[in-house]
């Protein structure tokens, strides 16, 4: 039984990034491409472009408020203290909305991405890096061993860190 829930468990983390990769790559690839644009063109079409990075900047901010609640619902553990939105926010080819961001002043760590729908009024999809994905974890859904697993795969400091994010350790 236990072994079906560490593979389980070991598949959503790949699954997740796989999702994390693709999302950042298709924001890296979407912000290349617009900085290739500028070379000239039919100025009709660049005002059209302008106008479309302005309405998903807009919608973007719009809805900073309802990213923030479902990180607020996601973190179980009340990890997050603060959020931190990047200023870049980039159109997918896919006509999706994409931001990122980051928690508690680590951007390194603690980082999302936020892909939404224009006009949808909700968030589409939202990725987290490894380690904050870790601390939304709720260990109540896999049996005890996996968590020890898992918290002896990190050193020492970070098991302590760990145990003091998730609020089992003062």
């Amino acid at each position: 039984m236990s072994f079906s829930k560490k593979t389980l468990f070991v598949g959503m983390i790949i699954v997740l990034l796989i999702v994390i990769g693709i999302v950042y790559f298709n924001h890296k690839n979407s912000n290349s491409n617009q900085s290739s644009d500028k070379s000239g063109g039919n100025q009709s079409v660049n005002t059209e472009e302008k106008n479309d990075q302005q309405k998903a900047e807009e919608y973007a901010e719009k809805m900073k408020p309802k990213i923030k609640e479902k990180l607020k619902k996601d973190d179980i553990h009340h990890f997050v203290n603060e959020i931190t939105f990047d200023k870049n926010v980039s159109i997918s080819p896919m006509g999706m909305i994409e931001l990122t961001g980051y928690v508690n002043n680590n951007p390194e760590k603690f980082s999302f991405d936020v892909s939404l729908r224009y006009g949808t009024d909700k968030v589409d999809s939202i990725g987290y890096s490894k380690d904050l994905g870790d601390r939304f974890e709720n260990w109540d859904d896999f049996d005890k061993e996996v968590k020890e697993d898992f918290l002896n795969s990190l050193t020492k400091e970070e098991r302590e860190q760990y145990l003091k994010d998730i609020g089992e350790l003062k």
